[in-house]
């Protein structure tokens, strides 16, 4: 079948394609930005790309007209606490715009489970998009679920940076409030199983797993997975606004996830149909099973996709390559050069840079930054990295963004997310006499942001010298990876 997949770049999205490949299925991935599709060369080859950005009006058409099937993998929850309702009705709007010049005959849509009248905003406007989306001149399949669990999802990340940071809790009373989780093996698999499938045509079907858990007890249950001390006292005065808060500054969630997670979590998300589960014998894995399979690919590296990695995580919401040709004007450079004993070691330790391995020098003065950065409303380091050794262009990198990652020119190029008065750089290159040369740029804004860049001189020569010389000369020991 050709497939058009949306939101390809998505942590859903990322775990469906190689299903998809495997399925001997010809795809087409839609995404705003082609640089930003964090794939191998091998799955390029074999995937059709094209650049579309759904909140725009369709004026040509970008599709091709013998399309089997779609999948509409598009949220923008993360990307604001006001209207982002309002661009999820108008993505839904536009897609259907852009199927009605095709043959599309089936749309498969991941909602959430509404089956309460006092909705969240995040669920009504989940809803909404069902609706408009049955508006289609297509056959549409809804699967609504709760809370997926696996490695990299944000539900998962969330929990998991609870419970591994704070033994003892002191929560808000949402803590009770029970939902459905299911693992991602399930999801996909039911993704994958409704696919030209005309018993789902025109049908919504609630997807869970087998436990009704409160929020409280799944994190009672993943610190007994993972053999944690955990107590949790929960009191009824925190509110919803103070309780993101504590979940932005304890959690690597930005403020915006934070306050619509919080919001949709009053409401209890549970599932009053198995129809499908019926149809397509799934087996419903547990809860306890699903962390242990999450942690199974976290220990292996083996993490396909990070909710993280999308560019709502961060600060800027413009095209990638409006900044990936570094300035030379107006700017402030740190230049840093060494040559190289072992070239192929250097260019493996800039690209596990970040992340569980750190920034090679001061990792304490890194810490704090990025502390500094998430009082100030930043991202912070909690976001981590989604791979050890592997990076591609749009990850997320701590506080940093992925610009540029070439290993075959040997080139690293990072942009900076964090809260700074102007624009900030990395750039790692190896030469051909196997000279490192490390440049960090900043291009400041106004006064404040030269006062910021002299004022930290001391730092940047002190740290950027430290680290040029520890990724030049660091050997990992075997057992980190």
């Amino acid at each position: 079948m050709k497939i058009l997949l949306t939101g390809a770049n998505g942590y859903i999205g990322m775990r469906l394609l190689p299903l998809l490949l495997e399925q001997e299925h010809e795809v087409i991935c839609a995404v705003r930005d082609s640089k930003r599709l964090s794939v191998s060369s091998k799955i390029r080859e074999k995937i059709q790309i094209v650049e579309i950005d759904f909140l725009t009006e369709p004026k040509t058409s970008k599709l091709p007209k013998d399309l089997d099937a779609a999948y509409y993998l598009i949220h923008s929850m993360t990307s604001s606490t006001s209207d982002f309702d309002e661009k999820e009705e108008l993505s839904a709007k536009n897609f259907n715009k852009y199927l009605a010049k095709t043959n599309c005959e089936q749309v498969i849509y991941l909602s959430g489970i509404v089956n309460e009248e006092n909705l969240s905003k995040h669920l009504s406007s989940r809803k909404k998009v069902e609706d408009t989306l049955y508006q289609g001149t297509f056959n549409l399949t809804v699967l609504r679920a709760a809370i997926i669990v696996g490695s990299g999802s944000s539900s998962f990340e969330i929990i998991r940076d609870l419970c591994e940071k704070l033994p003892i809790m002191i929560t808000p009373k949402w803590v009770k409030t029970r939902c459905q989780p299911i693992a991602i093996r399930n999801v996909l698999q039911y993704l994958s199983g409704v696919l030209g499938n005309e018993k789902c045509y025109n049908e919504s079907f609630d997807i869970g797993g087998p436990d009704i858990l409160s929020y409280k007890q799944m994190m009672l249950l993943y610190a007994k997975v993972r053999e944690l001390s955990l107590t949790i006292i929960d009191v009824p005065v925190m509110t919803p606004k103070v309780s993101s808060y504590w979940l932005y500054f304890v959690t690597s969630t930005s403020y915006k996830l934070a306050l619509n997670l919080v919001d949709s979590m009053r409401i209890e998300v549970i599932s009053k149909d198995t129809r499908l589960q019926k149809m397509l014998q799934v087996k419903p894995i547990n809860y306890m099973d699903a962390i242990r399979l999450a942690f199974e690919k976290i220990e292996q590296n083996q993490v396909v996709s990070s909710w993280k990695d999308s560019m709502v995580s961060g600060r800027f919401r413009k095209d990638l390559n409006h900044y990936i040709k570094v300035p030379e004007y107006g700017c402030l450079k740190d230049r840093q050069t060494i040559k190289l004993e072992n070239p192929e070691q250097a260019l493996e330790n800039i690209w596990s840079i970040g992340g569980k391995r750190g920034w090679y020098y001061a990792n304490t003065l890194w810490k704090i930054r990025g502390f500094m950065d998430k009082v100030a409303g930043g991202v912070g380091l909690r976001r981590g990295r989604t791979h050890d050794n592997e990076l591609y262009e749009g990850d997320s990198l701590d506080f940093w963004r992925v610009l540029l990652a070439d290993k075959e020119e040997k080139r690293l190029l990072l942009f900076a997310e964090m809260k700074v008065p102007g624009e900030a750089w990395l750039d790692w290159e190896i030469d051909d006499n196997n000279v490192l040369h490390q440049t960090a740029t900043f291009r400041p804004r106004g006064l404040w942001g030269r006062l910021y860049w002299f004022s930290m001189l001391a730092f940047h020569y002190f740290i950027f010298g430290g680290m040029i010389r520890n990724i030049a000369r660091y050997k990992p020991k075997e057992e980190n990876y």
